[in-house]
């Protein structure tokens, strides 16, 4: 969970007593509030029978607003819903109840709208949480702020899937509420009942998460038997409070999966590195091990070797991607290479499925993508899903990172070329300026140069200084070090690229400006050789509403 400067939650402990208190009949499905970031934040509080009370943040304006944002009502139609606060009548007036969110007509088609990379609706999103598979549904658990566009008021958002691209953006899963906001976490079954929350045959999917409550961070679990659709705390909260054993607040983001053996693990960021807790119930947790050198959004996860599932090694990391490979037995995490690095850029806090079926097999990725979107009433992305798999290199084993396969599916293919000089390279991609979605498969042969750009408008998706061993200013050396040859995979989006190298040894993303009528390729480099060029049409993966 990346953090910012925490304003203890703005004290939503302990709202003071409402200057403005609205009462509304639910007669429609969304609570529509206008948004305007020259009206200061404001702390409100939500209330109706059958729903806990909820405090907030938003910047509610009875003025002309920069956008809408919205709260689905949908659990409590025919209901009363009340909104008080330290606020204007006026204000509190503005936002109203209907059966459509205001600019439904252009949802998923605003100018910055990443066309195949997920995104909320509205406001800010950050680290993707419980990613987890379940019942033929990909679970996307996401930080979450819908009242703004900018980071506050902490949920975890929440999106399935059927196949890891068309997602459908559901309610809100986990809420503040009196003790705090939820920070990142993850998702497990209960298959075996060991929390006792099945009931009927149902297992229970359980979300851990960090509660932040002003004063430091704890760790706490809530159960849901309706696929993730809605969850119930539970009452015992909180499972760990580090309070004790670390003189720190930065207690978070707990990663939980199930051992070979039987046993429950939790990963957990505590100062300066990951600590490693057992359970045989789910419920009560044992410290057990610790490993310096991480910071927050932690994971472990075991991989075969080049494909032989004879030869393993387990993978940790933390929220920037830095990752150490080593051994594993439960209990302590035993490090043998790292800390290496496979990804750079705009990622932050990539996160793993559990559950994944053992007939699938892959172990996969998805990440947040650290960019913005001017103007747009919302804020961030999701990466592309990859699948992870362990690689033999010059250097030792390494993490390879390559998109998922369903990916292809997407891909409208435009053209295939061979052994393109550097201006027959630079003519067929003019014709593909300006685009939405474009994919871009080549392998670059170098001779009287060395190095090789490639920019779409100001963006340089490829820099490659071969004599510097530099790529986009991150170190870079090809698995051949004698190599004259560099071999990319760039996805193109609205305001993003991602660019994967040499079959995912080495990936980046970055956000790129976007600019009707002047996003055009241009090449550089002394007598480049294109030996291959493929070029694809992404499609889009919104249904508009």
């Amino acid at each position: 969970m990346k953090r910012f400067i925490v304003l203890p939650l703005l004290t939503l402990l302990a709202i003071p007593s409402p200057a403005a208190e609205r009462t509304i009949p639910v007669k429609g499905r969304y609570l529509n509030i206008p948004v305007s970031h020259s009206a200061p934040r404001v702390r409100l509080m939500m209330e109706a029978d059958g729903m806990d009370p909820m405090p907030f943040v938003v910047r509610l304006t009875d003025g002309k607003p920069d956008y809408w944002v919205f709260k689905d009502l949908s659990r409590l139609k025919g209901k009363k819903l009340t909104v008080s606060g330290d606020i204007s009548e006026a204000a509190l007036g503005a936002a109203y109840v209907a059966d459509t969110i205001v600019g439904a007509s252009s949802l998923y088609a605003e100018a910055l709208r990443p066309q195949y990379h997920f995104t909320t609706a509205r406001g800010w999103i950050n680290d993707p949480n419980g990613l987890i598979w379940h019942d033929g549904e990909y679970h996307l658990f996401y930080q979450h702020n819908p009242y703004e566009r900018e980071w506050e008021n902490m949920h975890w958002g929440h999106a399935v899937s059927p196949d890891l691209l068309h997602w459908e953006e559901l309610d809100d899963a986990l809420f503040p509420d009196k003790t705090g906001t939820m920070f990142s976490g993850s998702a497990i079954i209960d298959t075996d009942n060991l929390a006792g929350f099945n009931r009927k045959g149902r297992p229970a999917m359980l979300a851990y998460y960090t509660c932040e409550t002003g004063e430091r961070q704890i760790q706490c679990m809530a159960y849901s038997l309706d696929n993730g659709r809605t969850f119930t705390k539970y009452k015992a909260n909180p499972l760990i409070d580090s309070k004790e054993e670390w003189n720190s607040r930065d207690t978070r983001d707990p990663k939980v999966f199930r051992y070979s053996d039987g046993r429950y693990v939790m990963v957990l960021n505590e100062r300066d590195g990951h600590s490693i807790f057992n359970s045989s119930d789910l419920r009560t947790w044992e410290r057990k091990s610790h490993v310096t050198g991480f910071w927050e959004c932690p994971e472990l996860f075991e991989l075969p070797v080049d494909g032989d599932p004879s030869n393993t090694l387990w993978v940790m990391y933390g929220a920037s991607g830095t990752y150490m490979l080593g051994h594993f037995d439960g209990a302590v995490f035993s490090p043998v290479s790292g800390k290496h690095r496979y990804s750079a850029g705009s990622v932050y806090a990539a996160q793993t499925f559990n559950n994944i079926p053992a007939s699938d097999g892959r172990r996969i990725q998805i990440g947040w993508s650290r960019i913005d979107h001017p103007g747009m009433p919302f804020h961030g992305q999701m990466l592309l899903p990859t699948e992870l798999s362990l690689r033999t290199t010059k250097d030792g084993v390494r993490l390879v990172s390559v998109p998922v396969r369903e990916v292809e599916s997407l891909c409208m293919p435009l053209g295939s070329w061979q052994n393109l000089s550097q201006d027959e390279a630079l003519r067929t991609l003019r014709q593909f300026d300006n685009p939405d979605g474009l994919r871009i498969r080549a392998t670059i042969a170098l001779s009287h140069a060395t190095d090789a750009v490639i920019s779409l408008g100001g963006a340089r998706l490829v820099d490659y200084d071969m004599n510097g061993n530099m790529l986009n200013g991150m170190p870079y050396s090809p698995d051949d070090p004698t190599s004259m040859e560099l071999t990319v995979d760039i996805f193109v989006d609205r305001a993003s690229a991602e660019v994967f190298v040499e079959g995912g040894l080495f990936s980046y993303s970055f956000g790129r400006e976007r600019r009707p009528g002047q996003d055009s390729f241009y090449i550089r480099g002394n007598r480049l050789t294109f030996k291959n060029l493929e070029i694809s049409r992404v499609e889009p993966v919104w249904n508009r509403i």
